[in-house]
């Protein structure tokens, strides 16, 4: 009897630890690019190897052009898992391996423009945009609740969507806690994070972090490192104004020349590889994040389900599929767990 009540205490003493400290669980996420085919369990399981526990799921919806009103969404015109049972089944497969869910339904405008110069220029085509964006994000925030995804993401940098229509967004964060009952986030861009008005009535501050860290060719370390000083002051003192844990809904680096310049650009005239500048700068991030309370963890730009066709050492886009760099995300992603 002794014995037993000296180990009840002490498993208290534990939860009473875990309590005092905030620690939960990190986010150690990936961003599950969405392809033509179904997904299996042998593109799940590189997911599972580099220690991640969340995938962001993330279909899509499609607008002719920045000042066009209709969304498209959920046809047998996009590839499947752009859509709604192609999302379905992906989480159905990532769930056999216990990774956890954040459904993030996004945007694509034709020819790659800027989603958050979406702008509409008559109050009937605003009110036109705001009847389709809800119809898109309603049908995935009912995904979301049928498949019990923790994290809802209601949007992914709309800035002037956001900055010219603000009661719209309360409205529509009031109409997706009606069928969603998991936690809610947005992803606001790097530049855009500081403006975003809703954040008291969402349950992440969630920012796509392709923040300039460095403008050296091959970025060191310790100037990344450096770089991140007066971002990560003003990331922290916005969690702190607003009580909410900092979710980096995308983050990563491409591997290539001058990667902490300007880390949002995927231009493919820039192609000359570096390896090293995708871990130095990948590395100083979780060294400058993954350890704070406030921090509740990201999710790596990009993933490709078909893990054995992709990236590579002569490749000079974002994915770290097959490069240097996974291992470094394997490392923190395992120290974080």
């Amino acid at each position: 009897m002794r014995i037993f009540k000296r180990l009840i205490l002490y498993v208290s003493l534990i939860a009473l630890s875990a309590c005092s400290n905030g620690q939960e669980e990190k986010i150690n996420g990936v961003s599950f690019v969405a392809s033509p085919n179904k997904a299996n369990q042998s593109h799940v399981t590189p997911v599972v190897k580099i220690n991640a526990n969340y995938a962001a799921v993330m279909p899509f919806g499609f607008i002719k052009n920045l000042e066009h009103p209709n969304i498209i969404h959920n046809t047998d015109r996009q590839w499947f898992g752009e859509t709604r049972a192609g999302a379905k089944q992906y989480i159905e497969e990532l769930r056999k391996q216990n990774i956890k869910i954040m459904v993030k339904p996004q945007i694509w405008v034709w020819r790659g423009e800027f989603t958050g110069d979406i702008m509409m220029t008559s109050e009937t085509d605003w009110q036109t945009l705001e009847d389709s964006y809800t119809s898109f994000i309603l049908e995935y925030a009912e995904l979301a609740e049928e498949t019990k995804a923790e994290i809802l993401c209601i949007g992914t940098e709309l800035e002037l969507f956001v900055k010219y229509r603000p009661e719209y967004w309360t409205r529509l964060i009031k109409d997706i806690r009606s069928k969603y009952s998991g936690k809610l986030t947005y992803a606001a861009n790097w530049d855009e994070f500081r403006r975003t008005p809703f954040w008291d009535q969402l349950d992440f501050i969630g920012v796509d972090a392709y923040f300039p860290v460095s403008e050296e060719q091959t970025p060191t370390f310790e100037r990344c490192m450096e770089g991140w000083k007066t971002h990560k002051a003003i990331i922290s003192k916005l969690a702190e104004a607003h009580k909410k844990p900092v979710l980096f809904t995308e983050y990563g680096y491409r591997s290539v020349d001058y990667a902490g310049k300007a880390p949002w650009v995927s231009d493919r005239s820039m192609d000359q590889v570096n390896l090293e500048a995708q871990v130095n700068t990948t590395r100083a991030l979780y060294e400058t994040f993954w350890n704070e309370d406030w921090f509740a963890g990201g999710f790596i730009w990009k993933w490709f389900i078909a893990y054995d066709k992709v990236g590579g050492e002569d490749n000079p886009m974002f994915t770290p599929q097959n490069k240097p760099v996974e291992d470094v995300i394997k490392t923190y992603y395992k120290q974080s767990e």
